[in-house]
């Protein structure tokens, strides 16, 4: 994938802004004083060993670890210049407005016309008119690719899909409710090579309308796909620069043994 063929619309500002965010899971401090910026428009990916409190962090940023009772939180995380951890703020218009896509594809067990719309028929108070319906499914699944795939079949279960499909399906249900960030926790972990190469070139034809951060232990995989990388360690981040300059050139030793494969 290459960045000036697939040239996107300049990165202004910041997507994502975390300040001295700590994070404990009953005692267990998984998180520790991480000052991160990701910048809008692009492709950001966490890697990092096992532990090292990448999803952790990625679950911060659309508060979905609130849902365990034993999780406690220290600092901010301002999305699109927003505390999203303020007093006044929803869980569920933080959701709405960042999305998340999981390891294992998850589609609902309806229809993939339904998948589409699912999001749209909770948030939205007003029904929706069968020709907006039928635009709002047609738009979001061409910009994942699968219009064509899928057009003769809307009503079919989403469950009939292949696993590539089914994942493309889940970043469309995202969608309608048009967020700027969408949070990726290891989207291709379950596919094989072909697929994960497919969902790997959607996300960077993504990028530019999308702020996109995404978790990967797959080094190449966050070497093809991402504009930068944040490498971090015991919950801590050891360095965050553009992908090409951390695989050349890391500035951390830490970094470097990480890369060349000497831990993790």
């Amino acid at each position: 994938m290459d960045s000036a063929a697939s040239a996107a619309r300049p990165a202004t500002g910041l997507a994502i802004e975390a300040r001295g965010l700590n994070l404990w899971y009953g005692k267990f401090q998984a998180l520790r004083d991480v000052n991160l910026q990701i910048r809008r428009g692009i492709v950001t990916a966490l890697i990092g060993p096992s532990g090292c409190g990448k999803s952790t962090f990625l679950r911060s940023c659309n508060r979905i670890n609130e849902r365990l009772g034993y999780v406690s939180t220290t600092g901010t995380i301002q999305v699109l210049g927003h505390d999203i951890y303020g007093p006044d703020v929803s869980p569920i218009q933080v959701r709405r407005q960042i999305g998340m896509v999981f390891q294992r594809p998850n589609p609902l067990p309806l229809s993939i016309r339904d998948n589409i719309l699912f999001g749209m028929r909770i948030h939205r108070e007003e029904a929706l008119h069968r020709a907006e319906a039928d635009a709002i499914v047609e738009k979001s699944l061409r910009e994942v690719l699968l219009w064509d795939r899928v057009k003769d079949r809307l009503s079919k279960k989403a469950t009939t899909l292949s696993l590539e499909e089914q994942q493309k399906l889940c970043i469309a249900r995202l969608l309608p409710l048009r967020p700027e960030v969408l949070l990726m926790d290891e989207p291709c972990s379950a596919l094989d090579p072909e697929a994960t190469r497919a969902v790997e070139d959607l996300i960077w034809d993504l990028r530019g309308n999308y702020s996109i951060l995404i978790v990967t232990h797959n080094m190449a995989q966050a070497r093809r796909a991402s504009d930068e990388c944040v490498f971090m360690l015991l919950g801590r981040v050891i360095e965050h620069s553009r992908t090409e300059d951390m695989f050349v050139t890391p500035q951390k030793t830490e970094t470097a043994d990480y890369i060349e494969g000497r831990f993790g």
